[in-house]
């Protein structure tokens, strides 16, 4: 297994600012509140400022479903809370009139899965039914061990999770990222920025499922007065 790929329950960003991130956004936290805007600050605000800051909306898996290729996704830049208004209102308007939602010609996880089974063969990996067709045993391969930490955190943000927060770090196709992942009364959503020493030079991503845009779009609204001009 290549444990470098992705790594559970690390430190990041959110470690130097709460002295226990994992309990700071529970409900009985004494401050929940006041984490939320400082969270949402340093993780969603900063970037917006930069120019930094693209919303991946995911949508695709129901009832229980997750084959890799049924998960679709599209993406937006997210430079301003009206960007994010814009977004769900697209996706308002497809649910109202029953319409398909956006999305990109390739599912999420189903081309970097494919590529990293074939370059496993080509290395000399025998990937058995199991290997290729269960998540779980994706770390089996090189690649998987990445693809697997991303397809749980796409999973929980489908179909929801009770830790209010999850602090990962993974190997991406943009570098490494630090997941920080959030399932709160308010919404659920994960970003995935840059390790510090790139945060304030390369891009972040805000990972939403299309039903919890408009959640979002209240929390971050609400947030906003309180941040000043930027």
């Amino acid at each position: 297994m290549h444990y470098n790929e992705a790594k559970e329950h690390t430190s990041g960003r959110l470690h130097e600012l709460f002295a226990d991130p994992y309990t700071a956004f529970d409900n009985d936290s004494h401050e929940r509140r006041l984490h939320i805007r400082v969270m949402l600050y340093q993780l969603a605000v900063l970037p917006m400022q930069r120019g930094l800051l693209t919303l991946r909306v995911i949508h695709g898996w129901q009832n229980g479903g997750s084959e890799p290729g049924d998960l679709q996704y599209v993406e937006y830049p997210m430079n301003e809370l009206a960007d994010l208004q814009r977004v769900s209102a697209i996706f308002h308007t497809s649910t109202r009139q029953a319409s398909p939602f956006p999305r990109t010609d390739d599912a999420l996880l189903a081309a970097p899965l494919a590529q990293a089974m074939a370059d496993a063969q080509v290395n000399g990996a025998l990937l058995d039914h199991d290997t290729r067709n269960h998540p779980a045993c994706w770390p089996e391969f090189e690649g998987g061990l990445a693809l697997y930490t991303l397809f749980k955190m796409y999973h929980r943000l489908t179909y929801s999770e009770d830790d209010a927060y999850r602090s990962s770090q993974c190997h991406t196709s943009a570098g490494i990222r630090e997941i920080h992942e959030f399932h709160l009364e308010d919404g659920e959503f994960a970003f995935l920025t840059p390790p510090e020493r790139d945060f304030i030079s390369e891009a972040s991503v805000l990972v939403l499922h299309e039903s919890q845009l408009e959640p979002f779009e209240k929390l971050l609204a609400e947030s906003l007065p309180l941040f000043g001009p930027p």
